[in-house]
């Protein structure tokens, strides 16, 4: 069981930016081997759900509303700790924000942009494909929605 919180950007302790920054570039830069830009700006403008285990960050996604990042309002950074997967702390943390986007921006219908091999995963979240795939960050991707 992991205890998840919800902070703007302002409410982010310099503790908590180091953790979900390390955890982001665990995984997207250093396990999947991809060179990009992960501090892009956008983070003040996210709220950031952050999943904890043990006082210590094992997934985290970050949130925005309509027009912040795509039309609709979007999840994404979807990221959890490898060596925690097994528990299945993504459906954790997913439910987390999909939840968070109903009650702190009023929405229901949501857009990510996936990395196509997680199409399954987001499926069973009730996300579905839109459109053809695409590269991004040299990464196959697939624009998904829930409504």
């Amino acid at each position: 069981m992991i205890d998840i919180k919800i902070k703007a950007f302002k409410d982010l302790t310099t503790q908590d930016l180091y953790d979900l920054l390390q955890l982001r570039s665990e995984v997207f830069v250093v396990e999947q081997d991809c060179v990009y830009q992960d501090i892009d700006g956008k983070d003040q403008k996210a709220l950031h759900v952050i999943g904890f285990k043990n006082h210590n960050v094992v997934a985290y996604t970050r949130l925005f509303k309509p027009g912040d990042y795509f039309e609709k309002a979007s999840i994404g950074r979807v990221v959890v700790r490898d060596q925690e997967r097994e528990h299945k702390y993504g459906y954790d943390i997913m439910k987390a924000s999909i939840k968070a986007i109903k009650e702190h921006y009023n929405e229901t219908e949501i857009k990510i942009s996936a990395q196509t091999y997680l199409k399954r995963f987001y499926n069973n979240l009730e996300f579905y494909e839109v459109g053809e795939e695409y590269l991004e960050d040299g990464i196959p991707h697939i624009t998904m929605v829930k409504t």
